[in-house]
């Protein structure tokens, strides 16, 4: 059996009430949710309050909260995985603009790849915002972006998770942050 498979079975038997099954599971993902935490943290400024560790905790938490999820595959977990971990720094940066006095967000430069740099200081909460609006137009493009910008999912986990072609995926990835990057710059 792949690891895939193996992961597979342990979503499901935990879904199904397996309390070892999630014993099992923590150490075949913990490298991977780490992967998915330090992606979202590097894109961060430098000096923010919250960390690696600390975000895949708060994750785990959130997980195991989710344990009614129907679980198809490993791709699937690592897409919620991801998600919830958007959740958390955009509800952190949420409560710290509004802890701060005037605390206006300013626009997160996509390029044509979506990558984030360590150099730039990217607002979650206007990224959130216009994802959100995306998704009210067209949830499946807002999906893609998601899936592979923020869960780090390849073309093909992201068709797989999405049930549509590679393909499919490839157009709406391209529509999509064309329309982000001219969301985004006011444009």
């Amino acid at each position: 059996m792949t690891d895939g498979e193996d992961l597979t079975q342990l979503l499901v038997a935990w879904r199904d009430g397996d309390r070892s099954a999630l014993n099992e599971l923590i150490p075949l993902v913990h490298d991977e949710l780490r992967r998915l935490a330090h992606r979202y943290m590097s894109g961060e400024r430098a000096g923010h309050t919250l960390e690696t560790t600390a975000l895949v905790n708060e994750a785990y938490i959130r997980l195991i909260d989710s344990s009614r999820v129907q679980w198809k595959n490993r791709a699937h977990f690592f897409a919620v995985s991801a998600q919830l971990m958007r959740r958390i720094l955009v509800d952190y940066a949420r409560s710290h603009r509004s802890a701060k006095r005037g605390g206006g967000a300013t626009p997160v430069p996509l390029d044509d790849a979506l990558v984030l740099s360590s150099d730039l200081d990217p607002d979650l909460v206007a990224l959130d915002e216009a994802l959100s609006r995306l998704a009210s137009l067209d949830e499946r493009k807002s999906q893609v972006v998601e899936l592979r910008f923020f869960g780090g999912l390849a073309v093909e986990e992201t068709a797989e998770v999405l049930g549509v072609s590679a393909d499919t995926v490839m157009r709406d990835w391209r529509l999509a942050k064309s329309w982000l990057m001219r969301e985004m710059s006011g444009g």
